[in-house]
């Protein structure tokens, strides 16, 4: 604790008088972030360092397993009032659904007998069930670390899927005002991958950016995720 404590007295000694009038700047206009970035509560997950993106530019969501709980306004949580402030609201037009390397929650989802006295996680990680059943059935094959991989990239598409079950997503995405996106990072390599419609891939993340509108192709047509290992190494 002594640290952060420390690292406070030094921004507010140090970098806020040296950027007194940017921050001044940043409070006397509304937010109007580009996108909404959902991601894992990681402590290694940091979305403006890996997007290079600076305060006000992402709407931020973080929950264990970057999980989107499906539309219900009868049980309307934090995730579902912060996606439709984001879009309503706010005008998001860009939603993305990033995922990571050595997810703790995964892993919990893949191996449910360490959750035995975690009853609070074991309910919130029934948001990644359709994942664990994708695993069981379509990559019983798969062990260790690609099994891992697969499963997060699973999960993205089951999330990706759930967010457009968000009557705001889904009436924009049909008039295409709002385009989903999703994202694994690979946070050893420094890489991000994102998933291809058209390959059903996830690829290398280069300089186009791929939607899935209105769903991910998986749940419309092939439902098998297809594996690139070229694209791990």
């Amino acid at each position: 604790m002594e640290s952060i404590l420390s690292g406070v007295l030094r921004f507010q000694q140090d970098d806020f008088p040296r950027e007194r009038e940017y921050f001044e700047h940043l409070a006397a206009k509304p937010q109007r972030p580009k996108a909404l970035f959902i991601t894992c509560s990681d402590s290694r997950v940091m979305p403006n360092h890996i997007t290079k993106t600076e305060p006000g530019e992402l709407f931020t969501i973080r929950n264990a397993g970057n999980l989107v709980p499906p539309y219900n306004e009868v049980m309307a949580g934090g995730e579902i009032a912060t996606i439709e402030y984001s879009v309503a609201v706010l005008g998001v037009k860009h939603l993305i659904v990033c995922g990571h390397s050595g997810c703790g929650a995964m892993e919990a989802m893949l191996h449910p007998e360490k959750m035995e006295d975690l009853h609070a996680v074991q309910s919130w990680l029934s948001h990644a069930e359709a994942t664990r059943q994708i695993m069981k059935l379509k990559h019983r094959d798969l062990s260790g670390e690609e099994r891992m991989m697969v499963a997060v990239e699973e999960n993205v598409l089951v999330q990706m899927n759930n967010l457009s079950t968000h009557p705001c997503v889904a009436a924009r995405i049909a008039t295409g005002e709002v385009r989903i996106y999703g994202w694994y990072y690979d946070i050893a390599k420094g890489k991000i991958l994102q998933y291809h419609p058209g390959t059903r891939k996830f690829e290398v993340l280069g300089g186009e950016a791929h939607a899935s509108i209105p769903l991910p192709l998986r749940y419309t047509d092939d439902p098998v995720l297809e594996r690139d290992p070229s694209a791990r190494d």
